[in-house]
């Protein structure tokens, strides 16, 4: 994907995707630690004596979590693609090629995520009735858990007590993710992959599994790789990191606002997955909706790019 015009020779793109790693890691200890600091500060040395209190869903220590959430989303996301930038010697606005954004573009992409929400409906009811072999029952058992745990502490980071925590959850769930996100797997891995192999697709794909992986969440597989894929090709299509940036913003914002308007009317935030339950012709026309806005916004993305 030759979005950019490097001013230099690049390290070799293999290279990259293992110092992407590595800065990934070495960020994630980093700011870990830093978080605890502040979780220290705010708790007190008790908290020490079991760190599992803050995973485990009591409201006393929501706080807690949000902070250990918000550094490891700069430390393990934003920061790496960052450091990966400077350590081509390019600036991070040409590496990851953050040209001007255009207003029908922009416009699209909304549209795009309007439109498609029936069909991601659609495709997380069907990974949700996943069932596996019977020899691999302990193992549909494992996730089954490991998804209610996931979901327990998401309904902790979703929990709203004052609009000063609804900021923060925008923040925490909308923004650092769009953008620390889309630098990593769109930027970073997808961007590397292409020069490994020159094969946008494959490209896209392969990011978008390493996206949807990385979240361990086995129900939520399918409709998390396509939102991946999906904004691979945004990026691949513009030229530009804006655009899948905002797309991952619409979706994980239009989360929070869900989250907001079900506290508001006293509905458990357990059932914000239960699907809408549209009918069979409204996945339909959603999926030729969403295709056909994809064609819509490569064309014009092709053009506004031969216009300048």
């Amino acid at each position: 994907m030759n979005v950019v015009t490097p001013n230099k020779e690049e390290i070799n793109p293999f290279l990259q995707l293992l110092l992407l790693l590595f800065y990934a890691v070495v960020g994630a200890v980093i700011f870990t630690i830093i978080s605890f600091v502040f979780i220290l500060a705010i708790y007190g040395f008790q908290i020490v004596k079991d760190f599992n209190l803050i995973a485990s869903g009591d409201p006393r220590y929501t706080d807690a979590l949000k902070i250990l959430q918000i550094g490891t989303s700069i430390g393990m996301f934003v920061l790496p693609p960052i450091a990966l930038a400077f350590t081509n010697g390019i600036k991070t606005s040409n590496f990851y090629a953050f040209a001007k954004p255009k207003f029908i573009l922009l416009i699209l992409v909304i549209l795009i995520m309007i439109v498609s929400m029936p069909i991601m409906e659609w495709t997380a009811v069907w990974n949700q009735k996943m069932v596996l072999p019977e020899g691999l029952k302990w193992l549909e058992k494992w996730m089954k858990e490991s998804e209610q745990s996931a979901m327990k502490m998401t309904i902790q980071l979703l929990t709203v007590r004052n609009n000063w925590d609804f900021i923060v959850n925008l923040i925490m769930i909308a923004v650092l993710p769009a953008i620390g996100e889309e630098l990593m797997f769109r930027g970073g891995v997808q961007r590397s992959i292409n020069k490994m192999f020159e094969n946008h697709h494959a490209a896209i794909w392969i990011s978008a599994i390493i996206f949807s992986a990385i979240h361990i969440q086995f129900y939520g597989f399918l409709p998390r790789l396509l939102l991946g894929a999906g904004f691979g090709y945004l990026y691949y299509f513009s030229g530009s990191i804006w655009y899948a940036m905002l797309a991952h913003f619409l979706n994980n914002a239009y989360a929070v606002c869900a989250a907001l308007y079900m506290q508001k009317h006293n509905m458990p935030l357990d059932k914000a997955d239960d699907p809408v339950g549209f009918t069979w012709y409204a996945y339909l026309i959603s999926a030729i909706l969403t295709i056909a806005l994809f064609i819509f916004f490569k064309d014009t993305a092709q053009r506004e790019r031969k216009l300048g």
